[in-house]
């Protein structure tokens, strides 16, 4: 029955992968497809769709009012150039770029397009930096990083904290509104000039190699990265993706995405879309956790995008209100080519919740994809653009991109190669040298796995990082290493050893390799021969164990950074398991592979006794 349900129509790029095998064991693919001519730069696009369809919306976002606020793309080119012409008259360049302290709107595409066109790169920043960050840290590592002439915050109030503890008071300060007290501001709108010659020559002077912005990676592992993103980087990658997608330019495609764009999904991807093929993105306000989930269905009861993207957690949050509320999933539906999830692995059940409610509603299937890509690749290396029938199959290389897989601890590492691909990170040589391998591929420090051997055609799955860090249900990076090494500290004398989880979850937990000698000196009046569970068990060691967690947990902030549940491992780590080395440390790839069961226990939705839990579910986020 099922299988008599027709797939939507939908414009697909062909298929098809080149394989090549090369020394010890390494593979190298590529599309067979060449890939077709691009902009230099990407204000081409803005310029091309202002002049072909000035009155269609580009970019919509919702005002104090609550009402749609709409950008046109005849008023978004006039006002860039207008903006272009202050932002030469301030004398800035890449040695003084342009610095965005707050999310995604009308002024910050506005200031990022001006300052693109006339080849001065702008940095995204974000917002978390500077609002929730409690000493500033990543926030004074980025400016004294870049240098920027100019700072723009949309509400100075809401940035001041930040403000008063970070930015010179040489640096010029921008604000669309609520200039911060004690501090000189220049008003958003003073930034529009007459527009004089200099523009359209230098504008005349950006080229492919020209940086167009710095994108800061997660840092995850100490301070972040300025990476590199060229012009060559934004338009080959569109064109990617156009020939991957070209149901993107058979009508004007339409967005409405909650997704911050100092990410390089939103930012260069889903926005870059709307501009490159003379789309509308209305910013979603809302996000994937309650109270904000139903801003979101809000406005996707307002706008019936024709491509969807979400992390993996932004669907499993709108599931619910889909099957519930005809009205909501008939208009998310109704025009509707394709869902694309990235960001983490989005569970099986989920993906099958998506697929049985578009059915329901339309009569049809609805293609749901992923693919691969992260900041220094612009960010898309590989699409599934198929029909595949399971998520986590990330596909297969686009037109103009390399993949080379090397095999590393048993899996084959990724690293990639095109001209989507960066050039490095901005004033950090040493870590560009080593990001990039002697044929000058990209390691991503993802791994890869043919989803059948047999036949590379059927595309890639991800496999894991090569590394240890991981991301959460919610895209977001967790510093393995560094909560491991915090939680070993607070729980000395009692921990021997952590291995942290949390994998494609929505929180953080941990298994704990306790120091048995030292719990059993906990026990008042068990046997000293008494079994590990009993141990393990006893209302002192549970307690000292609460204890450390809810400390550990007060101590942090951000769903990344806080241990929501534990458990206490009876065996020790095993040498002949590979859960250990001869050297004595752990093997956190193999212990979550031998104790998955535990896994599964620690994320129960009814936990046991044994299971320690510090958060509730809810407190993580």
């Amino acid at each position: 029955m099922e299988k008599s349900i027709r797939l939507r129509p939908v414009n697909l790029g062909p298929l098809g992968t080149t394989v090549r095998q090369g020394a010890n064991g390494i593979v190298y693919l590529s599309s067979p497809h060449p890939l077709a001519s691009y902009p230099r730069a990407i204000t081409e696009r803005l310029a091309h769709w202002a002049n072909v369809a000035p009155d269609r919306v580009l970019l919509g976002e919702r005002g104090p009012d609550g009402e749609w606020r709409e950008l046109r793309f005849g008023e978004a080119w006039r006002r860039v150039c207008r903006i272009a012409q202050g932002l030469l008259d301030r004398g800035l360049s890449v040695d003084r770029p342009v610095v965005i302290l707050s999310e995604g709107g009308i002024e910050h595409a506005l200031l990022g397009f001006a300052a693109m066109h006339v080849g001065i790169p702008y940095a995204p920043i974000s917002p978390a930096y500077s609002l929730v960050s409690t000493d500033f840290g990543k926030l004074k590592f980025a400016l004294e990083l870049l240098n920027p002439g100019l700072v723009f915050a949309a509400d100075g109030m809401r940035f001041a904290r930040a403000i008063a503890e970070v930015l010179p008071p040489e640096t010029e300060l921008v604000v669309a509104q609520n200039p911060p007290r004690g501090r000189a501001a220049t008003g958003f709108s003073e930034l529009e000039r007459d527009v004089t010659t200099p523009v359209a020559a230098k504008h005349a002077a950006v080229g492919p190699d020209t940086i167009a912005k710095f994108l800061f990676t997660s840092g995850s592992t100490g301070m972040p990265k300025a990476v590199i993103t060229t012009q060559r980087m934004l338009c080959s990658n569109q064109q990617m993706i156009l020939q991957t997608l070209p149901f993107l330019g058979d009508a004007p495609p339409k967005f409405v995405e909650w997704a911050p764009w100092h990410h390089v999904a939103a930012g260069n991807q889903q926005f870059g879309l709307a501009v490159y093929n003379g789309g509308s993105y209305y910013i979603d306000d809302g996000k994937p956790m309650p109270g904000l989930i139903e801003k979101t269905v809000r406005n996707l009861r307002d706008i019936a995008p024709t491509f969807y993207f979400n992390v993996p957690k932004g669907y499993e949050e709108l599931l619910p209100y889909l099957r519930r509320d005809r009205g909501l999933r008939e208009n998310f539906f109704s025009n509707l080519k394709a869902m694309l999830y990235a960001g983490a692995g989005m569970s099986q059940h989920v993906w099958q919740g998506l697929d049985e409610v578009a059915r329901e509603t339309s009569g049809e299937r609805i293609l749901i994809m992923t693919g691969l890509g992260s900041t220094e690749t612009a960010p898309s290396a590989t699409f599934g653009h198929w029909e595949t029938g399971q998520s986590g199959v990330v596909g297969i290389p686009v037109a103009g991109v390399e993949i080379k897989l090397v095999p590393n601890g048993g899996k084959l590492e990724a690293r990639f190669r095109g001209p989507s691909i960066t050039p490095g990170y901005w004033r950090q040589q040493e870590i560009t040298r080593a990001a990039f391998d002697e044929e000058g591929f990209y390691k991503m420090g993802d791994a890869l796995k043919f989803a059948d051997p047999a036949d590379p055609q059927k595309g890639l799955i991800f496999d894991g990082r090569v590394s240890e860090d991981f991301k959460m249900a919610t895209a977001t990076w967790v510093d393995v290493g560094g909560l491991r090494m915090r939680l070993i500290l607070k729980g000395a004398p009692l921990v021997q050893d952590v291995v942290i989880t949390g994998h494609d979850r929505d929180y953080v937990g941990a298994l704990i390799f306790p120091v048995m000698s030292e719990c059993r000196e906990l026990c008042t009046g068990l046997a000293k021969d008494a079994p590990a569970a009993q141990v393990l068990g006893h209302p002192a060691v549970c307690r000292h164990f609460q204890k450390v967690l809810v400390d550990l947990a007060a101590e942090e902030s951000g769903s990344s950074r806080r241990i929501a549940r534990a458990l206490l491992l009876e065996a020790p780590p095993s040498i002949d398991a590979g859960e250990i080395t001869d050297k004595g440390s752990i093997n956190q790839r193999a212990v979550l592979g031998c104790r998955a069961a535990l896994v599964e226990e620690l994320y129960s939705e009814s936990p046991g006794s044994r299971v320690l839990i510090a958060l509730q579910t809810s407190q993580a986020h």
